[in-house]
């Protein structure tokens, strides 16, 4: 009798797949409030590692953290009318508070170009307080109709950035900066995913924004997944809260702003991008384990040289956990390892002792090969850079063998509804095309240039639309 796959096939049910992958690979569960989870310590080891990378790149901008209020007066929403339109089917309202009626009920923040903006009005005085860079780790509350473990919660783990600066050129270039320089960088280089990065439409655009960048991942399935957002502000909350300086000629003028954010969204999209039918596959240079070093029986020897073994990879700089846990059966511990994707077991017995070798398990291209202990810690740095590659040169092929280039609304929906991707000229596509994508569950996701480069314009000559079904 065959023996049941631990994990739904792909192929079977890809929703199914991800639901059963987050459980089994313990990231997260549900919360008791429907549409909010728990982050299980493998899970949030995985968003320390991604907030690390990501606030590293974005102190080196000159952006300082910051920390602001979880809940904002009723009334700061309605100073920016799109803004409160956008987020008002969301808001979760907090009336009562100590046992009484609140005198003015509180939103739990959405988003926080609010509450900043409030504060940097006092801030900012003279042409010397800018550019003004902040950036907070936080969580938000959307109330989710439709939730899914980190794809769509009702609450989130996020990083949230918002500057004020001297003029439209500053804003622009530095939500651009942020777009390709961080974002774009991080996910390439660390997360070892292929994205496209874009401008969105109008229709698509952030809530309050006269412009949105976006980095769009493809996923297993062939849907996209917005990945990250860099939004020029324009002086729309500037105006809403007069938030001006003292400009070096004497004048009053207002800044100019940006906000830009990423979520614990990324973890979704690491799992739908990178993982297979035995459970994930996390790329080497984000893996809070890199290499696990198991011992596969009680032996003394053997756990000896597994200890030893752990210590000098630790020592040459490689993020390693043995697992010395031998009242548990070997091949359990070896699946739940490969479940959670760690990139590289090395697993060590008595024969390999006898021979001198231990077993290289590679999780990403898959295969095992004996290797001389001796030489082991020497050659682990090559095959974690050749893994990470590996990684990220498949979501790359994933995506260009999946995108079709179209020339009609038609052959756009139908690369779509496929489980694929469209480009199709904007010119040919325009506001009204994008509408009638609805009827169809599918967006345009971004707007590109011919060249792949992002637009300088909603309407630019040459302007591809990026056509898609989504998370």
């Amino acid at each position: 009798m065959a023996k049941a796959p631990v994990l739904t096939p792909q192929a079977a049910d890809f929703p199914r797949w991800y639901q059963d992958l987050i459980t089994k690979a313990e990231l997260a569960d549900n919360g008791p409030v429907r549409g909010t989870m728990v982050i299980r310590p493998y899970g949030y080891g995985l968003w320390e590692r991604m907030q690390s990378e990501m606030d590293a790149r974005i102190k080196e901008t000159g952006t300082q953290n910051a920390y602001f209020p979880l809940l904002i007066p009723q009334s700061y929403l309605t100073r920016e009318a799109d803004h409160v339109e956008g987020f008002a089917p969301e808001l979760a309202v907090v009336t009562h508070g100590g046992g009484k009626e609140l005198e003015e009920p509180a939103v739990v923040r959405p988003t926080s170009e609010m509450i900043i903006n409030a504060s940097f009005s006092k801030w900012v005085q003279s042409y010397r307080d800018l550019p003004l860079l902040i950036n907070q780790w936080a969580n938000v509350v959307r109330w989710e109709l439709r939730p899914r473990l980190f794809l769509r919660t009702s609450e989130f783990l996020w990083q949230e950035g918002h500057t004020a600066h001297a003029t439209y050129e500053e804003a622009r270039d530095f939500a651009a900066h942020i777009h390709r320089q961080v974002y774009e960088d991080f996910m390439v280089n660390v997360l070892a995913m292929d994205v496209v990065p874009g401008r969105k439409t109008v229709k698509e655009r952030f809530a309050g924004a006269v412009n949105t960048l976006t980095l769009e991942g493809m996923m297993g399935d062939g849907k996209a997944l917005q990945m990250a957002t860099s939004h020029e502000l324009g002086q729309n909350f500037a105006k809403a809260f007069n938030t001006r300086y003292l400009a070096k000629d004497g004048r009053q003028e207002l800044v100019w702003q940006t906000s830009w954010g990423s979520t614990t969204r990324m973890i979704g999209a690491l799992v739908m991008m990178h993982g297979d039918d035995n459970g994930l596959r996390v790329p080497p240079r984000l893996a809070q384990i890199q290499a696990v070093v198991l011992a596969i029986k009680g032996d003394e020897a053997v756990l000896a040289k597994v200890r030893e073994l752990g210590d000098r990879l630790k020592a040459a700089g490689v993020r390693v956990q043995v697992d010395d846990r031998t009242d548990t059966p070997f091949g359990r511990r070896a699946v739940d390892w490969e479940l959670k994707g760690v990139p590289v077991r090395i697993e060590v017995g008595p024969r390999d002792l006898e021979n001198g070798t231990a077993m290289l398990a590679r999780r990403i291209p898959g295969g095992k090969e004996p290797v001389s202990l001796d030489s082991l810690v020497s050659l682990l740095p090559t095959v974690l850079e050749e893994d990470q590659a590996l990684l990220l040169k498949q979501s790359r092929e994933r995506r260009e063998s999946r995108t079709a280039e179209v020339s009609t609304f038609e052959e756009a929906v139908e690369a779509a509804t496929a489980g694929g991707w469209a480009r199709i000229p904007w010119a040919v596509l325009g506001e009204e095309g994008e509408s009638k994508l609805a009827d169809h569950a599918a967006t345009v996701r971004c707007l590109v240039a011919e060249d792949g480069s992002v637009p300088d314009a909603d309407d630019a000559p040459g302007n591809v639309a990026v056509v898609a079904r989504a998370y």
